[in-house]
């Protein structure tokens, strides 16, 4: 089936409020196998920017309409979604290494080409993960979540997922991206590429990102989130609480804070070492 007729089906059968179970079924199978083998994404690159596929969301939605259904894989037993069986193993890349110790990858969720997932980690339906990049221990890749190639995701980092609104843009974390430990990535935040989150970062759209290089302050755009520049090296910080209670009781709050662009001749941990320093 073509992207366009899968699309249709999708279309129709999420707009029905009864759809047969059996065409459910099938519809949406056939897109747990295109999500899982990157031909369709939840969102993707374009000439005019990201643009977000919400008819796939529609699908994904459209597979928890199902009842129930418990699988046994022993020692394991698993309870969710009929539509949403455990993943078959192994439907990834050939070079895919998912490290022994607890990690799960959802069944329409994409892993490129050379992806190493540390235990235990879990990575959502939806979720587009490039060729090259780590997933480290305790990490979380949300449903619908776009990491690009050479990504760094380091242990503990949490990268929000949505499915509704459908039209919402997910997170992205853009190509040679690094992602320092136990960061946040929430709210349809955009990292764009070789930009580095120092460890305990967190990113949303309600939290505005101050640039210390470029003097600017920079907030929700077009689609919603918060963008990260490109080449942007962003620590923990704070700013002054307003009132006169806060400030006679020398309050202040969380504020990320770019301090420094990376050159194309440093790496991550060159350019977070310097910025730190």
């Amino acid at each position: 089936m073509s992207e366009a007729a899968l699309r249709e089906a999708i279309e129709g059968l999420a707009a029905r409020p009864d759809p047969p179970a059996h065409e459910q079924r099938a519809a949406v199978e056939r897109l747990l196998d295109a999500l899982e083998a990157g031909t369709v994404r939840a969102a993707e690159p374009s000439a005019d920017g990201w643009r977000v596929n919400a008819w796939v969301k529609r699908g994904i939605l459209l597979a928890f309409r199902g009842g129930l259904r418990t699988w046994e894989a022993p020692p394991f037993a698993f309870r969710d979604k009929e539509t949403l069986p455990p993943r078959a193993p192994w439907s990834g890349g050939a070079n895919v290494r998912i490290v022994p110790g607890g990690s799960s990858v959802r069944r329409g969720a994409h892993l490129g080409e050379g992806v190493v997932v540390m235990p235990p980690a879990f990575v959502n339906v939806g979720a587009f993960v490039g060729p090259s990049s780590m997933i480290d221990s305790h990490v979380l890749v949300g449903s619908c979540a776009q990491i690009g190639a050479r990504v760094h995701l380091s242990a503990a980092v949490q990268v929000g997922g949505v499915l509704e609104p459908v039209g919402a843009q997910p997170v992205i974390v853009e190509d040679d991206a690094f992602v320092g430990g136990g960061a946040g990535i929430y709210e349809g935040t955009r990292v764009s590429r070789r930009a580095v989150i120092a460890p305990g970062v967190v990113l949303t759209r309600s939290v505005p990102l101050y640039d210390l290089v470029r003097g600017e302050r920079y907030g929700p755009d077009g689609s919603g989130g918060l963008v990260v520049p490109e080449g942007a090296v962003v620590v923990p910080g704070s700013r002054p609480a307003p009132g006169a209670f806060a400030r006679s009781s020398g309050l202040s709050l969380y504020a990320p804070v770019i301090v420094k662009y990376r050159d194309e001749g440093s790496d991550a941990a060159t350019a977070l070492e310097e910025a730190l320093r």
